[in-house]
């Protein structure tokens, strides 16, 4: 599949929304917190491992700068995904963060559309693997490789430090946000 098919609407229909009878209730201070995080936009990532744990990748927005001595990020994971053991056992990752074009990719990793993820890893969108090994989308605006130095536990979810290896910018891509709870695209504009 080319990336251009990536974009085309998906031949599974997306999952409906959990309905109010299968959704646990939140407490009000949950609602006001998730609410407010909705209002903060956020680039759209793809982070994906591969190595002994297995290969996946998940769709998040919860990534950011921590420290650039040495190139330090962070990306949160939730605890109760499938996925977390893989990350914990790999140690190692890329965030792909996604460029404006993307969003349909954006879709099937967040596990939306049920396309399964040997298939998603299948399709002809991704490069030589980097420095670490790790998939790396061809088309990303951005490709952070590292290495997960230290997973700490907050709540429901793990924030995985990530010392970077390897670091590439395609300047000529605009770029995919995630805010009040919907994707928008961003022009780059000349400085």
């Amino acid at each position: 599949m080319s990336a251009n098919a990536v974009q085309q609407e998906p031949s599974t229909p997306p999952t409906s929304a959990p309905t109010a009878a299968t959704r646990p209730a939140l407490a009000p201070e949950q609602l006001e917190f998730r609410n407010a995080m909705a209002h903060l936009p956020a680039a759209v990532s793809i982070i994906t491992t591969d190595g002994e744990g297995g290969r996946c990748g998940i769709t998040a927005s919860a990534v950011c700068s921590v420290t650039d001595t040495p190139p330090t990020i962070l990306v949160c994971i939730n605890r109760g995904s499938a996925m977390h053991e893989v990350f914990r056992k790999n140690g190692r990752l890329c965030v792909n963060v996604l460029s404006d074009e993307l969003e349909q990719l954006a879709m099937h990793f967040s596990g939306a559309t049920k396309v399964p993820m040997e298939e998603r890893f299948a399709w002809d969108i991704w490069e030589e693997q980097g420095e670490l090994g790790q998939p790396v989308l061809a088309d990303a605006l951005v490709k952070l490789q590292g290495r997960i130095r230290e997973f700490k536990e907050v709540g429901t979810h793990s924030v995985m430090f990530v010392e970077l290896a390897e670091v590439k910018v395609n300047e000529k891509k605009d770029s995919l946000i995630y805010f009040n709870r919907l994707f928008h695209k961003v022009k780059r504009t000349a400085l």
